[in-house]
């Protein structure tokens, strides 16, 4: 066993183990670290644990201290530099005529190098740019080519949902998100529906996925063909996944009428998948949905992993 805290860079982002030593290190300390990208100043957000030495990255690094009060002054001083530099770099991007939409400027907490994150669409050969760059802030430049997920996780905004969005607020890192999943909950198929402020699938959407297919597993489908424990027999006409009821359409002498039962009283067999052939304008929507569709989840590969690594 390691003994270990764990660190973050940014909001919501991602967890970096490294060893306490012989320091006193609380859960909210603020520390001074050494990482890849240089001297780093970051939040302890566990207090000092142990861990399987397997799910250690070695060699793990060693806090070099806890954070002083000229620590802070110095990290709230690079925060006020880059929204300078943020605005230098775009005049730069003018005047060089890049297809390229800046993000965010980010120094490390030694000022030893000054990071541009960008979305674009393809690949920008910003190497005049760089150098650009390098003759007024003389440090070391670097531009780091993002995607719209990174891009939405470091401004932030709100949701559908009212809330600040989850990657900005406590998402560290992007699941995989599906169409399957929106299927699964039962949601509109529309892409404008199912998708978040970045343009992609919804990072909600994997939050219920497990409960979703443990409820489903349990129901019969629209149209399934169920029997009562009263020994009525119908056709399923709607189920509500949540509360675990089933409407079904019910013969009652010369009339037909609809009856909720909880799934625990119908017998059924599994569900199935049903290919009910749709009218020509209905056909021509899904055309449309499943085009764009196909589209969201090309994109979605496409994205890949987070470029966000601060360690």
């Amino acid at each position: 066993m390691t003994k270990v805290i764990c660190v973050r860079f940014r909001t919501a982002g991602k967890v970096y183990y490294f060893s306490p030593g012989d320091l006193d290190i609380k859960k909210g300390n603020y520390v001074i670290v050494e990482t890849a990208r240089g001297m780093e100043y970051g939040k302890v957000v566990s207090d000092i644990r142990e861990v399987e030495d397997k799910d250690v990255v070695q060699p793990l690094k060693q806090v070099l201290r806890i954070a002083t009060e000229q620590d802070q002054k110095r990290e709230e001083s690079n925060r006020e530099k880059e929204a300078d530099a943020f605005g230098i770099c775009l005049e730069k991007i003018m005047k060089h005529g890049l297809d390229m939409k800046l993000v965010a400027a980010e120094y490390t907490f030694d000022g030893n190098k000054l990071l541009f994150y960008f979305t674009a669409d393809g690949r920008v050969d910003f190497r005049e740019l760089v150098k650009d760059l390098a003759s007024v802030f003389r440090t070391r430049i670097e531009l780091r080519q993002i995607g719209v997920r990174d891009e939405t996780k470091i401004v932030g905004g709100i949701g559908i949902c009212g809330r600040v969005l989850c990657c900005h607020s406590y998402l560290s890192d992007f699941a995989p998100v599906s169409i399957r999943m929106a299927k699964e909950q039962n949601l509109s198929l529309n892409p404008a529906k199912i998708s978040g402020v970045c343009g992609r699938l919804m990072c909600c959407l994997k939050n219920e996925e497990e409960t979703y297919e443990y409820l489903n597993r349990r129901m019969p489908g629209t149209g399934d063909a169920v029997t009562a424990d009263d020994g009525r027999k119908g056709t399923v006409e709607s189920v509500n996944i949540l509360r675990q009821r089933v409407k079904v359409i019910v013969d009652e002498g010369d009339e037909k009428e609809i009856r909720e039962y909880p799934v625990e009283e119908l017998h059924f067999k599994p569900r199935r998948a049903k290919n009910k052939k749709p009218g020509k304008d209905k056909e021509k929507q899904k055309d449309s949905e499943e085009k764009e569709l196909k589209e969201l989840e090309n994109l979605e590969k496409k994205d890949g992993r987070s470029k966000l690594n601060d360690g």
